[in-house]
């Protein structure tokens, strides 16, 4: 929404505030300001172009359609200018372009006046016509003018040119009533304890009278819960044409191009008012009757873009005796509109329901002016006022009569809300006392009456405009906005209300990182079908088949059931797109399944990894590297980095599900299970390569989710690398090395890694090789070989002596 300076000048005496003043006050208030432009009359604003009077003009000595002039703009003396326009005498009064002035001829070109010299000749300026200052497209000469404004005399102020600043307000939703200039003159009323200059409109108003009543319509409304007031009248004998040069200005300042002088008045009303007002041409209202009624469901309505729309039931319309003119409050009609052949018209002002005007915006994918205002809620006690001085300013600028009475049909008028407020409320909320008085004066300013006072309360009426104040906390919150926040005092000592060292875990934001790091890592989302076939839980000794959640009304045989597990649902996906040559698979899901139980029915929220085919695409510098049980792993074990689960363990499962995996443990819960399907259960889903399948518990990771990251300064001093090849029982596990390293030595030693394992012929039976590698790094100084020799004997010995290892060398 725009707000013209100029035009809100008009309505309050701000001339001692910079715009950048307005601004902090404006958005202080709630009205925030997201920017603030200039806008010129004319391209460049004449600056640099004074009036002039032409003293001397004689022939130029060596050009036969040159003049050399003297011109007297203002200066100690007068300026010499050579000037080529047959129409150039002494004597005249024009139109002088300075030395570095910048002429725009049109809003795409210019050209900068220089000091130079025209055949020999010096000139210092340009004697302007007026297409070379984009004033008009006229070149037959120069301009004359007839003025008695003292030479050097802007010529921006002999034209009457207005520049202006204009803010660009970010209107939130609930505040309707600053949708105008006059929404927005009344916070600065307030905050500034100025009054606002209503004169002009109120002498327009004081003089409104009805001339006659040759042309009396007839109004029906027929859809009171839809527009709960209606008011209108006929102006006759009126003559459609130019707007007067002030309106224009106003409308071109915001945005908005001149049309003609009703239509234009009409859009000057609203943007100063904040009601929207429809001119209808009289002889388009067939039968002097207007119908406010509900639309014929699908019915062709054309409106003034000239597009054809299909109306629907809950449209409000307004009809004349025969068709729809009008969507009310949102678009007029293409046929009843004014043209330049109008002499009489029928104005509409009226409220429309917020919700209606909503509706049919959002079905049609119309905004305009007059639904941005009415599907928030217009002021209703506005339409006569507003109805009254659009007429007034229509008879003054277009001429005619009013010929009827003011129809106003309001059956059941809007009441003020009325609000009981505590005084230990106020300053309860805001944090600081305000003082009774301070307070019922802010109030009133607001335009907020009260009706009752006590020494702890008072009662307030709020009008109907105000559609955000209707509780005692908007009260408060209108009370603070013009106190200001910035007038509230901080303590010495900040408390709360809450504990902020424990904030609410929002599992959305944290399925969110999750999924960023999937896609992030090759891995495709999938949606699958919670229903699936029963013939899983009967074929898989995994799945209690009594725990089945059983649909009752079932539409196939393989959707019988809901699913126990979400891992046949996923390999249904991979078997699908197998057929269709896409081998290379890496998927995920978050899902639910279902359970039967003694207590009743649950739900359980699962993570699932899908992984098949290849990890690595074949090219020119490297074969492709088929997935396997580590590359799923590793894409589990990172969210758990991610979401910084701590203490986990690990532990080998085999079952009918896997035929090899391993389950995470954290605080004694199994957090996820991960291995390679067992091909049997891959089978009951027509998958036949090598899947490997994480199940994740993420109701418990969410439980178990910390924000609480540690941190540590980066060490300073190297790490060091050593390696041992034990030869141990194939039972062993690496897993129970790394576990005797950790307790061995727990302050130097910071990462164990196997590099290699070998069962074969140079061994015995029974036996494997582990190759390991152990960093080890001091993070207050560098590491000596003699404490590094120490270390590395001392896990030498755990490995001896708990696992029977033999080191080879």
């Amino acid at each position: 929404m725009k707000i013209s300076l100029n035009w809100l000048k008009g309505l309050i005496d701000i001339e001692d505030k910079t715009p950048q003043e307005i601004d902090e006050l404006l958005t202080s208030s709630g009205l925030e300001v997201e920017g603030i432009g200039e806008v010129e009359e004319v391209k460049g604003g004449l600056k640099g172009l004074v009036i002039g009077e032409v003293l001397e003009c004689e022939q130029h000595s060596n050009a036969d359609k040159l003049r050399v002039t003297k011109v007297d703009i203002g200066g100690k003396e007068p300026v010499q200018i050579v000037c080529g326009a047959p129409n150039v005498a002494k004597g005249q009064k024009v139109v002088v372009a300075t030395v570095g002035a910048e002429l725009y001829p049109s809003p795409t070109e210019s050209f900068k006046i220089k000091k130079g010299k025209i055949r020999g000749e010096v000139s210092l300026g340009m004697i302007c016509a007026e297409d070379e200052i984009g004033l008009g497209t006229s070149h037959d000469g120069i301009m004359v003018l007839d003025t008695d404004m003292a030479n050097g005399t802007p010529a921006a102020k002999y034209f009457g040119l207005e520049n202006d600043q204009v803010f660009e307000i970010g209107l939130t939703p609930n505040r309707v009533d600053g949708s105008s200039h006059y929404g927005a003159a009344r916070d600065l009323k307030v905050l500034l304890d100025r009054e606002i200059k209503q004169a002009t409109k109120a002498e327009l108003i004081e003089n409104f009278k009805v001339d006659n009543t040759s042309t009396s319509v007839k109004v029906n409304v027929q859809a009171e819960e839809a527009c709960p007031r209606y008011t209108g009248l006929t102006i006759s004998g009126i003559t459609i044409k130019e707007s007067p040069k002030w309106i224009k200005q106003r409308l071109n300042s915001i945005g908005l191009a001149p049309i003609n002088n009703v239509v234009d008045i009409t859009n000057f009303v609203l943007h100063e008012l904040g009601q929207p007002l429809h001119a209808f041409d009289l002889a388009k209202v067939t039968g002097n009757e207007v119908n406010v009624k509900f639309a014929t469901e699908g019915a062709k309505f054309t409106t003034l873009d000239e597009a054809e729309r299909e109306l629907k039931g809950n449209d409000l319309m307004i009809a004349n005796a025969s068709e729809d003119m009008c969507i009310a409050g949102v678009f007029g009609g293409l046929d009843s509109g004014v043209t330049e052949g109008t002499t009489s018209i029928f104005l509409e002002s009226a409220y429309f329901h917020p919700d209606f005007v909503r509706k049919t915006s959002q079905q049609h994918s119309i905004k305009t002016d007059s639904s941005f205002r009415f599907e928030r809620g217009c002021d209703p006690n506005m339409c006569i006022t507003a109805l009254k001085y659009a007429a007034m300013l229509i008879k003054e600028y277009a001429g005619g009569e009013i010929s009827s009475e003011i129809v106003d049909i309001y059956p059941t008028p809007i009441e003020n809300f009325i609000i009981d407020v505590k005084f230990k409320n106020v300053d309860r909320l805001i944090g600081q006392h305000i003082p009774q008085d301070r307070i019922i004066s802010i109030l009133e300013g607001l335009e907020i009456s009260i009706l009752e006072r006590t020494e702890e309360t008072i009662k307030v009426s709020v009008p109907p405009y105000r559609v955000d104040v209707q509780r005692e906390a908007d009260i408060i919150e209108e009370i603070l906005r013009i106190y200001g926040f910035n007038s509230v005092a901080l303590d010495e000592s900040l408390s709360t209300d809450f504990l902020a060292s424990f904030p609410k875990k929002d599992k959305q934001i944290l399925q969110t990182k999750v999924t960023e790091m999937l896609a992030g890592s090759g891995c495709f989302e999938i949606m699958t079908n919670s229903l699936t076939t029963s013939k899983y839980s009967t074929s898989l000794a995994d799945i209690d088949e009594s725990k089945d959640v059983k649909i009752l009304n079932i539409l196939s045989a393989d959707l019988d059931v809901m699913r126990q597990s979400m891992l046949f649902s996923g390999l249904e996906v991979i078997d699908r797109n197998i057929r269709r040559q896409q081998k290379n698979i890496k998927a995920f899901e978050f899902g639910k399944t279902y359970h039967k139980g003694e207590e009743g029915y649950t739900e359980k929220e699962h993570l699932t990894l899908f992984v098949s085919g290849t990890s690595s695409d074949e090219s020119w510098i490297r074969k492709a590297v088929n997935a396997d049980f580590h590359t799923i792993s590793s894409i589990v074990e990172r969210i758990f980095e991610r979401l910084n689960i701590q203490g986990i363990s690990k532990e080998y499962v085999k079952n009918d599900t896997f035929s090899y995996g391993l389950t995470y443990t954290a605080r004694k819960q199994v957090i996820a299970t991960v291995g390679m399907v067992n091909p049997k259960a891959a089978k009951l889903a027509g998958v036949k390569t090598e899947v490997f399948f994480a199940d994740i518990d993420w109701s418990a990771l969410v439980k178990m989710y910390s924000a609480d990251y540690k941190f540590k300064e980066l060490p300073k001093f190297p790490e060091v690398r050593r390696d041992l090849s034990l030869v141990l029982n194939n039972k062993a596990t690496f897993a129970s090395i790394q576990e005797i390293a950790k307790k061995t030595e727990r302050k130097l030693l910071k990462g164990v890694n196997v590099f290699d394992v070998y069962e074969g012929k140079h061994l015995a039976q029974g036996l494997k090789s582990y190759s390991v590698s152990f960093i080890l790094q001091d993070e207050n100084k560098t590491l000596n070989d003699k404490t590094i020799d120490k270390c590395m004997t001392a896990l030498i010995k755990a490995f001896e002596n708990q696992l029977g290892a033999v080191i080879r060398k």
